[in-house]
Protein backbone atom coordinates (compact mmCIF):
# COMPACT_ATOMS: atom_id res chain seq x y z
CA UNK A 1 0.00 0.00 0.00
CA UNK A 2 1.28 3.41 -1.22
CA UNK A 3 2.04 5.97 1.23
CA UNK A 4 -0.03 9.10 0.82
CA UNK A 5 4.07 10.98 0.41
CA UNK A 6 4.93 8.02 -2.22
CA UNK A 7 1.44 8.80 -4.06
CA UNK A 8 2.81 12.57 -4.47
CA UNK A 9 5.66 12.06 -5.46
CA UNK A 10 4.31 9.52 -8.29
CA UNK A 11 1.92 12.24 -9.32
CA UNK A 12 4.60 14.78 -9.15
CA UNK A 13 6.81 12.87 -11.36
CA UNK A 14 4.03 11.66 -13.79
CA UNK A 15 3.00 15.21 -14.16
CA UNK A 16 6.67 16.18 -15.15
CA UNK A 17 6.90 13.49 -17.45
CA UNK A 18 3.90 15.16 -19.37
CA UNK A 19 4.27 18.35 -19.09
CA UNK A 20 7.72 17.71 -20.73
CA UNK A 21 6.37 15.63 -23.75
CA UNK A 22 3.78 18.90 -23.87
CA UNK A 23 7.46 21.56 -24.13
CA UNK A 24 8.84 18.77 -26.17
CA UNK A 25 5.74 18.83 -28.77
CA UNK A 26 4.95 22.08 -29.22
CA UNK A 27 9.28 22.80 -29.68
CA UNK A 28 8.67 20.63 -32.60
CA UNK A 29 5.80 22.06 -34.45
CA UNK A 30 6.73 25.34 -34.00
CA UNK A 31 4.02 27.34 -34.03
CA UNK A 32 1.56 28.45 -31.40
CA UNK A 33 -1.23 28.83 -33.32
CA UNK A 34 -1.20 24.87 -33.54
CA UNK A 35 0.14 23.82 -29.84
CA UNK A 36 1.17 26.45 -27.76
CA UNK A 37 3.64 25.41 -25.05
CA UNK A 38 2.78 24.91 -21.35
CA UNK A 39 4.69 27.88 -19.95
CA UNK A 40 3.35 30.24 -22.66
CA UNK A 41 -0.51 28.97 -21.27
CA UNK A 42 0.18 29.05 -17.98
CA UNK A 43 1.31 32.58 -18.25
CA UNK A 44 -2.21 33.42 -20.21
CA UNK A 45 -3.69 31.71 -17.71
CA UNK A 46 -2.65 33.87 -15.02
CA UNK A 47 -3.69 36.90 -17.50
CA UNK A 48 -7.07 35.66 -17.54
CA UNK A 49 -7.50 35.14 -13.91
CA UNK A 50 -6.96 38.85 -13.16
CA UNK A 51 -9.86 40.03 -15.34
CA UNK A 52 -13.55 40.30 -14.31
CA UNK A 53 -14.86 38.26 -17.40
CA UNK A 54 -13.00 35.63 -16.56
CA UNK A 55 -14.16 35.33 -12.51
CA UNK A 56 -17.59 35.69 -14.13
CA UNK A 57 -17.44 33.71 -16.20
CA UNK A 58 -15.88 31.11 -13.81
CA UNK A 59 -18.29 31.85 -11.41
CA UNK A 60 -21.86 31.57 -13.56
CA UNK A 61 -20.31 28.61 -14.94
CA UNK A 62 -20.15 27.05 -11.58
CA UNK A 63 -23.70 28.35 -10.18
CA UNK A 64 -25.12 26.15 -13.85
CA UNK A 65 -23.12 22.97 -13.16
CA UNK A 66 -23.52 21.94 -9.69
CA UNK A 67 -27.27 23.24 -10.10
CA UNK A 68 -27.59 20.93 -12.71
CA UNK A 69 -25.49 18.42 -10.44
CA UNK A 70 -27.44 18.84 -7.03
CA UNK A 71 -30.95 18.56 -8.74
CA UNK A 72 -29.98 15.35 -10.50
CA UNK A 73 -28.57 13.62 -7.10
CA UNK A 74 -31.63 14.36 -5.55
CA UNK A 75 -34.17 13.50 -8.12
CA UNK A 76 -31.91 10.59 -8.79
CA UNK A 77 -32.12 9.46 -4.91
CA UNK A 78 -36.08 10.34 -4.51
CA UNK A 79 -36.61 7.83 -7.70
CA UNK A 80 -34.70 5.01 -6.84
CA UNK A 81 -36.48 4.94 -3.85
CA UNK A 82 -40.13 5.38 -5.17
CA UNK A 83 -39.11 2.66 -7.98
CA UNK A 84 -38.09 -0.10 -5.32
CA UNK A 85 -40.97 0.28 -3.51
CA UNK A 86 -43.57 0.46 -6.37
CA UNK A 87 -43.60 -1.99 -9.68
CA UNK A 88 -45.71 0.36 -11.64
CA UNK A 89 -43.10 3.44 -10.59
CA UNK A 90 -40.30 1.25 -11.99
CA UNK A 91 -41.90 0.13 -15.21
CA UNK A 92 -42.73 3.80 -16.08
CA UNK A 93 -39.42 4.86 -15.04
CA UNK A 94 -36.68 2.69 -16.26
CA UNK A 95 -37.59 3.07 -20.05
CA UNK A 96 -36.78 7.02 -19.65
CA UNK A 97 -33.53 6.72 -18.06
CA UNK A 98 -32.85 3.87 -20.93
CA UNK A 99 -33.45 6.48 -23.38
CA UNK A 100 -31.53 9.05 -21.38
CA UNK A 101 -28.52 7.45 -20.92
CA UNK A 102 -28.87 6.53 -24.73
CA UNK A 103 -29.36 9.09 -26.15
CA UNK A 104 -26.06 11.35 -27.46
CA UNK A 105 -25.50 14.59 -25.26
CA UNK A 106 -25.47 16.93 -28.71
CA UNK A 107 -28.98 15.18 -29.37
CA UNK A 108 -30.09 16.32 -26.03
CA UNK A 109 -28.97 19.93 -26.60
CA UNK A 110 -30.49 20.78 -29.44
CA UNK A 111 -33.73 19.46 -28.87
CA UNK A 112 -33.11 20.88 -25.41
CA UNK A 113 -32.73 24.64 -27.03
CA UNK A 114 -35.79 24.54 -28.92
CA UNK A 115 -38.03 24.95 -25.02
CA UNK A 116 -35.68 26.08 -22.87
CA UNK A 117 -33.37 29.23 -22.42
CA UNK A 118 -29.47 29.47 -23.39
CA UNK A 119 -28.61 30.55 -20.05
CA UNK A 120 -30.43 27.72 -17.90
CA UNK A 121 -29.60 25.02 -20.70
CA UNK A 122 -26.08 24.12 -19.25
CA UNK A 123 -27.72 22.63 -16.09
CA UNK A 124 -30.35 21.14 -17.79
CA UNK A 125 -27.82 18.99 -19.70
CA UNK A 126 -26.07 18.32 -16.58
CA UNK A 127 -28.85 17.67 -14.27
CA UNK A 128 -30.02 14.74 -17.55
CA UNK A 129 -26.28 13.68 -17.30
CA UNK A 130 -26.38 12.87 -13.71
CA UNK A 131 -29.63 11.81 -12.98
CA UNK A 132 -30.02 8.20 -14.42
CA UNK A 133 -25.92 7.20 -13.18
CA UNK A 134 -27.36 8.28 -9.36
CA UNK A 135 -30.71 6.66 -9.96
CA UNK A 136 -28.94 3.13 -11.24
CA UNK A 137 -26.51 3.03 -8.42
CA UNK A 138 -29.01 3.98 -5.77
CA UNK A 139 -31.57 1.55 -6.99
CA UNK A 140 -29.05 -1.58 -7.02
CA UNK A 141 -27.63 -0.06 -3.20
CA UNK A 142 -31.39 -0.70 -2.03
CA UNK A 143 -31.82 -3.94 -4.48
CA UNK A 144 -28.84 -5.25 -2.23
CA UNK A 145 -29.89 -4.92 1.22
CA UNK A 146 -30.27 -8.01 2.99
CA UNK A 147 -33.53 -8.73 3.65
CA UNK A 148 -32.31 -10.73 6.71
CA UNK A 149 -31.04 -7.90 8.51
CA UNK A 150 -34.10 -5.97 7.67
CA UNK A 151 -35.99 -9.03 9.67
CA UNK A 152 -33.87 -8.74 12.43
CA UNK A 153 -34.57 -4.63 12.83
CA UNK A 154 -38.48 -5.78 12.80
CA UNK A 155 -38.00 -8.10 15.14
CA UNK A 156 -36.13 -6.37 17.62
CA UNK A 157 -38.06 -2.97 16.87
CA UNK A 158 -35.56 -1.04 15.52
CA UNK A 159 -37.10 2.80 15.00
CA UNK A 160 -36.94 3.96 11.06
CA UNK A 161 -33.84 6.43 12.08
CA UNK A 162 -32.35 3.44 13.42
CA UNK A 163 -33.09 1.35 10.93
CA UNK A 164 -31.68 4.00 8.49
CA UNK A 165 -28.37 4.75 10.09
CA UNK A 166 -27.69 0.76 10.60
CA UNK A 167 -28.53 -1.10 8.04
CA UNK A 168 -29.90 0.98 4.91
CA UNK A 169 -27.34 3.29 5.11
CA UNK A 170 -24.04 1.10 4.87
CA UNK A 171 -25.45 -0.48 2.28
CA UNK A 172 -26.42 2.01 0.28
CA UNK A 173 -23.46 4.51 1.01
CA UNK A 174 -21.09 2.73 -1.44
CA UNK A 175 -23.31 2.97 -4.26
CA UNK A 176 -23.86 6.47 -3.77
CA UNK A 177 -20.10 7.46 -3.28
CA UNK A 178 -19.32 5.77 -6.19
CA UNK A 179 -21.95 7.63 -8.43
CA UNK A 180 -21.19 10.87 -7.00
CA UNK A 181 -17.54 10.72 -7.71
CA UNK A 182 -18.78 9.52 -11.43
CA UNK A 183 -21.50 11.60 -12.06
CA UNK A 184 -19.13 14.87 -10.73
CA UNK A 185 -16.79 15.12 -13.76
CA UNK A 186 -19.85 13.65 -16.07
CA UNK A 187 -22.11 16.88 -15.39
CA UNK A 188 -19.22 19.09 -15.50
CA UNK A 189 -17.88 17.89 -19.04
CA UNK A 190 -21.74 17.77 -19.83
CA UNK A 191 -22.28 21.21 -18.80
CA UNK A 192 -19.55 22.44 -20.54
CA UNK A 193 -20.24 21.39 -23.69
CA UNK A 194 -23.72 22.74 -23.87
CA UNK A 195 -22.49 26.23 -23.12
CA UNK A 196 -20.10 25.75 -25.94
CA UNK A 197 -22.88 25.06 -28.43
CA UNK A 198 -25.17 27.04 -27.19
CA UNK A 199 -22.53 30.25 -25.82
CA UNK A 200 -24.30 31.39 -22.72
CA UNK A 201 -23.96 35.00 -21.89
CA UNK A 202 -20.75 34.59 -19.02
CA UNK A 203 -20.07 31.01 -18.78
CA UNK A 204 -16.39 29.18 -19.99
CA UNK A 205 -17.88 27.76 -22.76
CA UNK A 206 -18.50 30.66 -24.50
CA UNK A 207 -14.97 31.92 -24.09
CA UNK A 208 -14.23 28.56 -25.00
CA UNK A 209 -16.17 29.07 -28.58
CA UNK A 210 -15.08 32.33 -29.08
CA UNK A 211 -11.31 31.23 -28.40
CA UNK A 212 -11.90 29.17 -31.56
CA UNK A 213 -13.85 31.19 -33.63
CA UNK A 214 -10.76 33.67 -33.16
CA UNK A 215 -7.95 31.27 -33.59
CA UNK A 216 -6.45 32.35 -30.10
CA UNK A 217 -5.03 28.70 -29.52
CA UNK A 218 -3.22 29.80 -26.23
CA UNK A 219 -6.15 31.36 -24.87
CA UNK A 220 -8.45 27.95 -25.82
CA UNK A 221 -5.95 25.90 -24.26
CA UNK A 222 -6.29 27.96 -20.89
CA UNK A 223 -9.89 27.95 -20.69
CA UNK A 224 -9.66 24.29 -21.26
CA UNK A 225 -7.00 23.76 -18.55
CA UNK A 226 -9.52 25.79 -16.14
CA UNK A 227 -11.89 23.72 -16.45
CA UNK A 228 -9.61 20.57 -15.73
CA UNK A 229 -8.40 22.46 -12.52
CA UNK A 230 -11.97 23.17 -11.48
CA UNK A 231 -13.12 19.71 -11.94
CA UNK A 232 -9.95 18.47 -9.82
CA UNK A 233 -10.58 20.43 -7.23
CA UNK A 234 -13.81 19.87 -6.60
CA UNK A 235 -13.70 16.25 -7.10
CA UNK A 236 -10.80 16.44 -4.41
CA UNK A 237 -13.17 18.60 -1.80
CA UNK A 238 -16.36 15.87 -2.65
CA UNK A 239 -13.96 13.12 -2.09
CA UNK A 240 -12.98 14.90 1.62
CA UNK A 241 -16.40 15.29 2.38
CA UNK A 242 -17.33 11.98 1.19
CA UNK A 243 -13.96 10.25 3.51
CA UNK A 244 -15.59 12.68 6.38
CA UNK A 245 -18.94 11.24 6.20
CA UNK A 246 -17.74 7.89 6.50
CA UNK A 247 -15.60 8.45 9.22
CA UNK A 248 -18.35 10.51 10.94
CA UNK A 249 -20.67 7.22 10.63
CA UNK A 250 -18.16 4.66 11.22
CA UNK A 251 -18.12 6.43 14.86
CA UNK A 252 -21.39 6.76 15.72
CA UNK A 253 -21.59 3.03 15.09
CA UNK A 254 -18.97 2.12 17.23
Amino acid sequence: MKTPSRKLLTGCCVFLFWFTVWGVAAKIIGSELLLPGPFQVIRRLAELAGTAAFRLSIGFSILRMLGGIFSGVILGILLAVLTEKSRLAAALVSPVMTVVKSTPVAAFIFLALLWIGRNILPAFISFLMVLPVMWANISAGIAGIDPSLLELARVYRFSRRKTLRLIIFPSVFPHFRAALCSVLGLGWKAGVAAEVLTVPARSVGKMIYESKLYLETTDLFAWTLTIILLSLVFEKLLLQLIRRIGREERRDDA
